[in-house]
Formats: structure tokens, C-alpha cells, sequence
């Protein structure tokens, strides 16, 4: 009989992914249960302000990944 980890630190880098796989399920199934603090949500409020003040300031998906992917932020 194979002998159970008595820690998480314990498991493989493989049973450890699966593990963070499983909790993020867990919590994206159940969203307003995870608790969002306040500077969260006064960073999104900035954020959303930003963006209504400069609609052009963002970057469309596509951009950013071949932003990242040349090596340049800019």
C-alpha cells in the first residue's frame, strides 16, 4: 500500500499543480464566497475611472501578446 504525504509540501511539483487546479475550480464555482478586500475594490474603481476618462489606453489581446512575445512593453 503506497504511503500518503503528511504534507502538502510532501507531493510531487505534479500532484502539487493538480492540487492548486482542484482548489481554483473549487472557489471559480462559488465566486461570491471568495472575499474581495477594500483596496481591491478601490483598484478596480480606479482602473474602471481610467478607462472612462481614456477609453484608447488599453491594449487589445492580441497587442499585448505581441508585446510580451517581442520582448518590448511599449
Amino acid at each position: 500500500m503506497a504511503t500518503l504525504p503528511t504534507s502538502v509540501f510532501d507531493l510531487s511539483p505534479a500532484e502539487k499543480l493538480q492540487l492548486v487546479e482542484d482548489l481554483w475550480d473549487d472557489l471559480a464555482a462559488t465566486p461570491g464566497a471568495v472575499p474581495v478586500h477594500d483596496w481591491q475594490k478601490e483598484e478596480l474603481a480606479r482602473r474602471r475611472a481610467r478607462l472612462a476618462t481614456n477609453p484608447g489606453s488599453v491594449l487589445s489581446w492580441e497587442e499585448l501578446k505581441r508585446r510580451v512575445r517581442s520582448g518590448h512593453a511599449r
